[in-house]
């Protein structure tokens, strides 16, 4: 079993934040395999920490506080995050959108305990601060299952006060008045009909067992949500997908492969494509001048610029560059996210479409076609084939030339070069080609049928399979490799 960091939130509620910290720690699972898990307490100043939640309290300064402190974790590699805070729960969603971290959900560890003590249809008393329970969250999870019912307005008020007043809870207090006025606003509940008191405000925790002593049903929802979470360590949980790009090699090919992976999801509304974080860097050295002439080595920039879309939480790199994949081999093993091969997809493109030992023309640049790193792809599945000398320095004109498509032409000249060399792997029985360098589907599209004389070939273009790879890999529930997923 892998080891497990979790991030404990601290200073929303300083009592209530310690509180969790000691129920993890003591939890069964910990106890029975303490080697296994690490905790990670943060807490900062945080101004509003004694501000009462009243119906109309601002949660601004509580958003960004909880995110940066998630944003900590996450850059300190945390499995999950816990976050002892129920009105923070009512924006949850919000922060997760934005982080590869885990939360884990309260109201969730809360539902699977109500299950195991209360059957559909039950009643259950709601103790939370005015602004949770103006914000319905509650009903939002557990109101087509229970009934639910709160105090009255006068003991709504009076249990405020019981948290958030001088004597309250908040300054330290778990005994005398204010647990005195909770216990009468949970007995107002029972005599409601409640068949169970549910907190809405995790600092109930510490008067839990004493409530209990005092025969009031009551959840410990510290205690739940700790369990709930060691519970958890052993499933694999799916966050949002975020696609990382390598970007700048080059520059117009990084865009036209967003645009594909944007064409190729299937969305009807902005919220429904994929998280892409870029790391624009056209200073990476020419791949194709290292590998011919052993100018200078992109390997640690390519490197650099993976790690830092890493450290931006992407689940999974992508290089829309050909010549580039020469290169992955030496930096994979040391990076803790796959890059999805463009090759090897392409390979594989290939061989479902159009059969194995397809006889198959690579056009690409010179780099691309001497490292062999299409013909260590295809080998054993397909019969590459690459153009003779005078037809690769068209391809490469068609590329690199003063009006070749790295200067911005995509028509004319560069258009005339690149046919001339497809005619050539058309001669040598070539039916399928392979557009290998990532800018000349720019010059020409992916096509089954690219006329050639009176005949037809067809073009693959690498960036539009690769696209529909990272589209695939996106989708909930697909486990290629284990690395595209958290598990915690």
């Amino acid at each position: 079993m892998q080891d497990l960091t979790f991030g404990i939130i601290g200073g929303l509620g300083t009592l209530a934040g310690a509180d969790l910290f000691l129920k993890l720690v003591k939890s069964r699972a910990v106890m029975a395999d303490q080697g296994r898990y690490h905790f990670l307490f943060e807490q900062h100043p945080f101004r509003d920490v004694a501000v009462p939640l009243t119906r109309d309290a601002s949660m601004t300064g509580r958003k960004l506080y909880v995110f940066k402190t998630c944003q900590s974790f996450e850059s300190r590699t945390a499995d999950a995050v816990l976050m002892p805070c129920f009105a923070s729960h009512t924006f949850r969603e919000e922060l997760q959108a934005e982080l590869s971290v885990r939360i884990v959900n309260m109201m969730d560890a809360l539902g699977q305990a109500l299950r195991d003590a209360l059957p559909d249809g039950g009643r259950i008393g709601i103790l939370a601060s005015d602004y949770v329970r103006h914000a319905r969250l509650f009903e939002a999870q557990f109101g087509e299952r229970y009934d639910i019912v709160y105090p009255t307005d006068a003991t709504q008020a009076t249990l405020m006060e019981a948290m958030y007043g001088i004597d309250g809870i908040k300054a330290g207090n778990t005994e005398g008045l204010c647990l005195e006025h909770i216990h009468q606003a949970c007995q107002e509940l029972v005599d409601a009909g409640a068949a169970l008191i549910v907190p809405g405000m995790t600092e109930l925790s510490l008067v839990a067992s004493a409530l209990q002593r005092r025969g009031i049903a009551i959840v410990d929802v510290n205690q739940v949500y700790a369990d709930y979470a060691t519970s958890l360590a052993d499933g694999q949980v799916n966050l949002v997908f975020k696609l990382g790009i390598v970007g700048g090699v080059g520059p117009a090919a990084t865009v036209d492969f967003m645009g594909k992976v944007v064409k190729n999801t299937t969305a009807s509304k902005d919220q429904d494509h994929i998280k892409m974080v870029v790391e624009q860097n056209p200073q990476i050295p020419d791949r194709t001048a290292n590998l011919l002439r052993h100018e200078a080595d992109p390997t640690v920039a390519l490197y650099a610029t993976c790690k830092r879309l890493e450290s931006e939480g992407a689940n999974a790199i992508a290089i829309p560059c050909n010549t580039a994949h020469a290169y992955v081999e030496r930096i994979q093993p040391h990076l803790s996210v796959p890059i999805v091969n463009m090759l090897t997809e392409t390979v594989t493109h290939i061989v479902n479409k159009y059969g194995k030992c397809t006889k198959v023309g690579l056009l690409a640049t010179s780099g691309t076609v001497e490292s062999r790193v299409y013909h260590d792809a295809a080998a054993g599945q397909l019969e590459l084939v690459a153009p003779e000398p005078a037809y690769q320095e068209m391809v490469m004109d068609a590329i690199y030339g003063p009006e070749g498509v790295k200067a911005g032409y995509t028509q004319g000249h560069c258009a005339d070069q690149l046919r001339a060399a497809i005619s050539h792997l058309q001669g040598r029985d070539a039916r399928v080609q392979i557009l290998g360098c990532t800018e000349l589907p720019l010059i020409f599209a992916q096509t089954d049928n690219f006329r050639v004389a009176e005949e037809t070939v067809a073009l693959v273009d690498p960036t539009d399979v690769l696209a529909k790879r990272c589209v695939q890999l996106a989708r909930p529930g697909v486990a290629d490799n284990d690395r595209l997923h958290q598990r915690v």
